[in-house]
């Protein structure tokens, strides 16, 4: 699924922007498009794309590395002509099928794909009992609350976990204990039914980024003294008048406004101090949401010593005691993406990612073999040639890899999440109330806050971002609207969930 870096962007002397992730990008790209060029972007990393992270690994026959995404990998619900597309799949096009999937447990190769179907049927139930939540005023529960409802109750049955895993965690980096009813359905919808059901897997051999770049491209230069690397925000000091951000290393901005990308993680680790201290509707909006960690781990093997079928993209592994303990592996050696090059990669994420972040990569890695050999055998698993991981949980400019909307949240929540204060404005795919987890969902939130914010400048436009001050109750059906961030009012109207 989706994932972006925490940051923010600040234009100066009139506008000023921390963060070259999606949201950042676009923001500055919707100011630029206004004719508003006197800006500043606050990067904290020394290059342009945020949590759409690459790195090399592994070696080819001919010494050189590979490119493999540690981070944002996916483009989800990609468009049906002539319908709409998603800005994200416009900018970057490759892909993997999810249908390509073979399932093993303890004892090796065990074919319990049938369940797959089990699951989807359930979710039907459980997609239409939230539309009746949501134009029904009623209280939400959590995802698991209404998987069960809808009859799909896994228990110890570890195979059924597997499957509720890959059909669940592996979309939203938590369990449905976690998530919430009525937004799981509505962020799927909101992605899948506006545009299409598929999933794909992108693989650039110059690294998902590279749209980023090509994005920033439009509008700075090369070594454009506007796109500040490296740079570390330490304080942010905001009024009715203007923003004044200070940074580690001693230098100061100051600014008309000022749009924060951060991520939920960095948001909620006190890590940048805010002068005065955010209100407490704030505080209370950005402590509420969750920040989920979605760990991909990497092993080459000897090319010429791959033990599972490329044929399949996905190999779904069913522990007997524990649910989510390597449970997805995909192969990367395969037609359209690294052939003869031996990596495959496994998956896992929230409670696992924290075990496997904070603990030495030899007891992941063994850990990690002793499945394999379960799975493929022991005799048939030899040494690997190269192994690693990152670690998103620890990153002082993520804490985390992408937001995930907890159970019991209403709308106006969230809405207090996404509010300006003062001068201050706020966006990232955590901000998106129907595409929170995505990157279309950063992408949008950027271009909504730039435009918002050149029409503040330029004066034709008034208002500010309403927030809830005190919050009550649950949301009503007339206020999935625009103003409280629910851009796509038709999401469950058209699919006969009323």
């Amino acid at each position: 699924m989706t994932f972006l870096p925490s940051r923010y962007l600040f234009l100066t002397p009139t506008f000023n922007h921390s963060g070259a992730g999606v949201a950042g990008i676009t923001t500055a790209q919707a100011l630029s498009n206004a004719s508003l060029t006197d800006f500043v972007i606050l990067e904290y990393l020394p290059r342009v794309g945020g949590r759409v992270s690459n790195t090399n690994f592994g070696r080819k026959a001919d010494g050189t590395p590979y490119v493999v995404e540690l981070g944002a990998n996916w483009v989800q619900g990609l468009g049906t002509p002539p319908g709409p597309e998603n800005p994200i799949w416009t900018l970057a096009k490759n892909y993997s099928d999810y249908d390509s999937i073979a399932t093993f447990n303890e004892t090796g190769a065990v074919d319990f794909t049938g369940l797959l179907d089990e699951y989807e049927n359930a979710y039907a139930t459980f997609e239409q009992d939230a539309g009746y939540i949501l134009t029904d005023n009623l209280q939400d529960r959590t995802a698991r609350a209404g998987l069960s409802l809808a009859g799909w109750k896994p228990e110890k049955d570890a195979a059924a976990q597997a499957v509720e895993w890959w059909q669940f965690d592996f979309e939203y980096s938590v369990p449905p204990e976690h998530s919430s009813h009525e937004f799981t359905a509505i962020n799927n919808n909101s992605t899948f039914y506006q545009w299409s059901n598929e999933n794909n897997f992108v693989h650039d051999e110059r690294g998902f980024n590279t749209f980023i770049k090509g994005e920033a491209a439009t509008f700075l230069k090369d070594q454009d003294p506007r796109l500040l690397l490296n740079t570390v925000v330490a304080n942010i000091s905001y009024d009715g008048s203007d923003v004044t951000i200070d940074n580690e290393d001693g230098s100061c901005v100051q600014a008309d406004y000022a749009v924060c990308t951060f991520s939920v993680g960095v948001l909620q680790s006190d890590a940048i101090t805010f002068k005065p201290e955010l209100p407490s509707w704030k505080q209370t909006g950005i402590e509420t949401f969750i920040m989920g960690t979605y760990t991909k781990i990497f092993i080459q093997f000897p090319p010429d010593q791959v033990f599972w079928n490329t044929s399949y993209q996905y190999l779904l592994y069913a522990d007997p005691t524990e649910r989510g303990y390597y449970p997805v592996f995909q192969s990367l050696d395969g037609e359209g993406f690294l052939p003869g090059s031996g990596i495959i990669f496994v998956t896992v994420v929230q409670s696992q990612s924290y075990v496997v972040e904070s603990q030495d990569d030899q007891i992941t890695k063994d850990q990690v073999l002793a499945v394999l050999r379960n799975m493929f055998g022991a005799k048939n698993v030899p040494e690997p040639i190269a192994f690693m991981y990152p670690r998103w949980s620890l990153e002082p400019w993520a804490y985390g890899s992408y937001s995930n909307w907890p159970p019991g949240t209403s709308l106006e929540m969230h809405q207090n999440l996404r509010a300006n204060v003062d001068r201050l404005y706020f966006a990232g795919e955590a901000t998106s109330a129907q595409y929170f987890g995505f990157l279309h969902g950063a992408w949008v939130e950027g271009k909504n806050v730039g435009e918002k914010i050149a029409g503040l400048i330029k004066g034709t436009i008034q208002t500010e971002e309403v927030h809830y001050d005190p919050l009550h109750g649950t949301t009503f059906v007339d206020e999935y609207d625009s103003t409280n961030g629910f851009i796509l009012e038709s999401t469950f109207a058209t699919y006969g969930f009323k």
